[in-house]
C-alpha cells in the first residue's frame, strides 16, 4: 500500500499536463515539451500528452529525423475493452502500443561480417531472427510507448523510453552520426518513403515495366547529383516485392461479400472514416479516404470548392458510389473521399459527413471550404452548411448530361434536339408554384408530341422528380459552368475504369469496388498529380482525361469567337485543329447551350460552349444566365416580402436595390446588343474571322 501511495502524486501529475497539438501536419519530439517522470514504472522517462488522433502524425514526424532517419515499427500491442477495469489507474490504457526503431533492437553487424555459419546465433534480446530484416538490425535502442488513456480515450500518453538512436554502448548506430554507416543505406531511412512506394505502385498499375522504372529512377538520381536519401537506393528487389504484392492481392478476402468488406475495413482502418454494416433497419455505408486524399482535401479544399458526384453506377453496381471532389489549379477534379452506400446518398449524409469533417479539422482546425456543390436535390443543405461552415450551391451537371445523352439517343434530328434542350432548361427554371411547372411541362410535351421515345423517358424518369429540382433551384444558388467540365472528366475516367465490360462479373461485389478504387484508380490520380507537379513521366499522362474542357477552352483565342449582335441565339468558334471549320453554339452563354462539334454530339460539355460562355460574360452580350435571372427574382421577392427585423430590413433593401439596378442595367445592355469597345488590332483580327464565318455560315 505504501508503494501505491507513493505513486499517486506522479499519477495525478500526468493528467494535469497540458495536451499538446502542434498546428503542422506532422510533428516530432523536438516540437513537444517533455516532462521527466520521477519514480514509478516510468521513472526517468520523458512523457507528453497529445490527442490520440494525432499519434500517426507523431510517428511520421519522428521517422523524418534529419540526423537519424528511421521507421518505427509496432513491436507489441495490447488492447482492453471499455468497462473491463472497475478502478483503472490514472495512466491505465485502452490501447498500449510499443514502437521501436527498425534498426533495432537486435544487432547483426558483427554476425554478418563473420565468414562462418551464424544461422544459430540468437540476438541479445532473445527475440530470434526477423526474416527479411537481418541486414537492417544495428542494435538501435530508440523506442517509445503510446497509451490511449482508459479514463480519457481521446488522449494519448507518449512515454519516450529512449530518445537517442544509439546501441547498447551508447554510440550512434545509424544515420549521419554513425561513421560506419556513411555511404551505405544505413545512413538513411531503413525503407523507401511512402511517396516513392506510391509512385512505383502507380507506375506498375499503369503497365510500366521494371526495367523502365529502374531507368527512370537512375536518371532522376543522376539529375540531382547522386544518392542523398534511402529512396535513391531503390533496387530491383524493392520493385519485385511491390510487383508480387500487386500480383498476389485480391479483392475477395472471403467468399461472402459482407465478410470480405468487414475484413478489408479491419485491415485498412486508417483509410476508413465511417463504417456502418448493413442491418435490418440501417443501410450499408462505407466512407473511404486515404492519407494522400486527405492531403489533397486539406490542400485544395481550403478556401476552395468541394463537389459531390453522387449515385454513380446506380443501375450496375451493387451499391451506388458517391465521390467528393476538389479542384487543382488546372481545374482538374481530384477525388478526396468515396462513400459507398445502399441508400440514397442525400438521405444518409448526416451519418458520415460529420465524421469526415472531424477527421479533416483534427489535422487543421482552420480548414474551411468556400462552397459545397451538391448534384442531388435530396441533400440536406442546412446540414452541409452546419458541417462545413460554407455556402451550398446546386450543380446541374448531372441533369444536363442525362438530358443531352437521352436526346442524342432518342431523337435523330439535330435541330429538334437543340430546341428540346432549350425548352427543358426553361422547365427547370420555371416558377416554384406547382401550376406553372405543370403548365411548362404540358407545353413542352405538346410542342414535341411526335418525339415519343424521349417523352416516355421524360415522363417516367423526370416528371415525378422535376418539382424537387425546381424547388431546389429556387432555394439554392446554381453553380457556374466552371466545375462542370472537371466533374465530367472525372465521370468519364470513373466510367472507363469501373464500368468496363471486362469487370462485369465483379460489379455485384462491394469488395471489388473498394479494391478498384483504392488501387488502380487511386494510383492514376496520384500519378497525374506527380506528373503535373514535377514534369517527369509526361509520356505516361492520359491526355484524354488529364485536361478537361475548361482548360482547353482557355487555349482558344478570343478572336476565334464570334457573337452575332443581330442574333444572340447562336455563336461560332473557329476550330483550333482545322481553321477552315467553325462550330456553331446555340443558346450561347446559357447552362443549356448546345454545340455541333463531335465531342458535344457525344453528350459532353465541349470547350467551344465554355469559351462562348466566358466571352458572353466578358463582353456582356446575350442575356444573363438563367440562374442569374432566378437570383434577380429572389431579390424582388425579398423587396416584396421584407423581414420583420428593421435592421435586417434596411440592410436587405439597400443591397437588393443596388443589385436590382445592376442587373437591370446589364439586361438593358444585352437587349440592345451593345458590346464593350475592343482595341483596333483585335478589331482587325475579328474582321478577318468575320470573312471566314460568312464563308462557313
Amino acid at each position: 500500500m505504501k508503494g501505491h501511495e507513493g505513486k499517486m502524486p506522479r499519477m495525478e501529475d500526468i493528467l494535469s499536463l497540458p495536451v499538446q497539438d502542434p498546428p503542422c501536419a506532422e510533428f516530432s519530439a523536438a516540437q513537444l515539451n517533455w516532462v521527466k517522470v520521477e519514480g514509478g514504472r516510468q521513472g526517468g522517462d520523458d512523457i507528453a500528452l497529445i490527442p490520440f488522433v494525432r499519434v500517426d502524425d507523431f510517428v511520421k514526424g519522428e521517422s523524418a529525423n534529419a540526423e537519424c532517419p528511421a521507421s518505427f515499427r509496432i513491436e507489441s500491442r495490447r488492447k482492453r475493452a471499455e468497462g473491463s477495469v472497475s478502478k483503472p489507474r490514472v495512466d491505465g490504457y485502452l490501447e498500449y502500443t510499443l514502437y521501436w526503431c527498425s534498426y533495432g533492437p537486435e544487432d547483426y553487424r558483427d554476425t554478418e561480417s563473420d565468414l562462418g555459419d551464424s544461422s544459430n546465433i540468437k540476438p541479445a534480446s532473445g527475440k530470434g531472427s526477423r526474416p527479411g530484416r537481418r541486414h537492417m538490425m544495428r542494435g538501435c535502442l530508440c523506442h517509445f510507448t503510446v497509451k490511449r488513456l482508459y479514463t480519457r480515450p481521446f488522449l494519448a500518453l507518449i512515454i519516450y523510453n529512449q530518445r537517442n538512436h544509439v546501441d547498447k554502448t551508447g554510440a550512434p548506430c545509424h544515420g549521419i552520426l554513425d561513421q560506419d554507416a556513411v555511404g551505405t543505406r544505413a545512413m538513411y531511412a531503413p525503407r523507401i518513403s511512402e511517396e516513392l512506394r506510391q509512385k512505383v505502385m502507380s507506375m506498375l498499375y499503369v503497365g510500366v515495366s521494371l526495367d523502365n522504372i529502374i531507368q527512370h529512377h537512375t536518371e532522376e538520381v543522376q539529375r540531382h547529383g547522386g544518392p542523398h536519401n534511402r529512396d535513391d537506393f531503390l533496387t530491383r528487389n524493392d520493385i519485385r516485392n511491390m510487383e508480387r504484392l500487386i500480383r498476389n492481392s485480391s479483392h475477395e478476402l472471403h467468399a461472402n461479400d459482407e465478410c470480405s468488406v468487414k475484413m478489408w475495413v479491419q485491415r485498412h482502418h486508417k483509410h476508413v472514416f465511417f463504417f456502418q454494416d448493413n442491418s435490418g433497419s440501417e443501410p450499408f455505408i462505407l466512407g473511404i479516404q486515404t492519407d494522400w486524399q486527405l492531403q489533397q482535401m486539406l490542400r485544395y479544399g481550403h478556401s476552395g470548392s468541394i463537389a459531390s458526384h453522387s449515385a454513380f453506377g446506380l443501375n450496375k453496381l451493387k451499391y451506388a458510389l458517391c465521390s467528393l471532389l476538389v479542384f487543382d489549379p488546372s481545374r482538374n477534379a481530384i477525388p478526396v473521399a468515396w462513400v459507398i452506400t445502399s441508400c440514397c446518398v442525400g438521405q444518409g449524409i448526416q451519418k458520415w459527413m460529420l465524421s469526415l469533417v472531424e477527421r479533416i479539422q483534427n489535422k487543421d482546425p482552420r480548414w474551411r471550404p468556400n462552397a459545397f456543390l451538391v448534384d442531388d436535390p435530396s441533400f440536406e443543405a442546412s446540414y452541409i452548411r452546419g458541417a462545413f461552415q460554407c455556402r451550398v450551391l446546386l450543380c446541374l451537371w448531372h441533369v444536363r448530361r442525362a438530358w443531352v445523352k437521352s436526346l442524342l439517343k432518342k431523337c435523330c434530328n439535330f435541330d429538334v434536339q437543340r430546341d428540346m434542350f432549350k425548352h427543358l432548361g426553361r422547365i427547370l427554371y420555371c416558377s416554384r408554384s406547382g401550376p406553372n411547372t405543370l403548365v411548362a411541362i404540358e407545353e413542352f410535351m405538346q410542342i414535341f408530341v411526335d418525339q415519343c421515345a424521349f417523352m416516355d423517358y421524360f415522363r417516367i424518369r423526370w416528371v415525378p422528380r422535376i418539382e424537387l429540382w425546381v424547388n431546389s433551384i429556387n432555394t439554392l444558388p446554381v453553380a457556374s459552368q466552371e466545375p462542370y467540365a472537371a466533374i465530367e472528366s472525372h465521370h468519364l475516367r470513373l466510367k472507363s475504369k469501373i464500368l468496363n465490360t471486362k469487370h462485369a462479373n465483379s460489379w455485384h461485389r462491394v469488395d471489388w469496388l473498394i479494391h478498384a478504387l483504392t488501387t488502380e484508380l487511386h494510383s492514376l490520380y496520384w500519378l497525374d498529380q506527380y506528373i503535373m507537379e514535377t514534369g517527369y513521366l509526361e509520356n505516361l499522362r492520359d491526355e484524354s482525361f488529364s485536361t478537361n474542357s475548361w482548360y482547353k477552352a482557355m487555349l482558344i483565342p478570343d478572336i476565334d469567337v464570334l457573337l452575332y449582335e443581330e442574333n444572340l441565339q447562336l455563336a461560332k468558334v473557329v476550330s483550333q485543329a482545322d481553321r477552315s471549320v467553325a462550330y456553331t453554339i446555340w443558346n450561347p452563354g446559357s447552362e443549356f447551350s448546345f454545340c455541333d462539334c463531335p465531342w458535344s454530339r457525344q453528350g459532353n460539355l465541349c470547350k467551344h460552349a465554355i469559351k462562348v460562355a466566358i466571352s458572353c460574360k466578358k463582353q456582356q452580350v446575350a442575356r444573363p444566365l438563367i440562374s442569374a435571372q432566378v437570383y434577380r427574382q429572389v431579390l424582388l421577392n425579398l423587396l416584396q416580402n421584407p423581414p420583420d427585423d428593421p435592421l435586417v430590413l434596411d440592410h436587405a433593401i439597400l443591397h437588393a436595390t443596388r443589385l436590382q439596378q445592376d442587373i437591370k442595367s446589364l439586361e438593358d445592355l444585352s437587349n440592345n446588343g451593345l458590346l464593350q469597345p475592343l482595341s483596333p488590332e483585335v478589331n482587325t483580327q475579328i474582321a478577318d474571322n468575320l470573312l471566314l464565318f460568312s464563308q462557313l455560315h
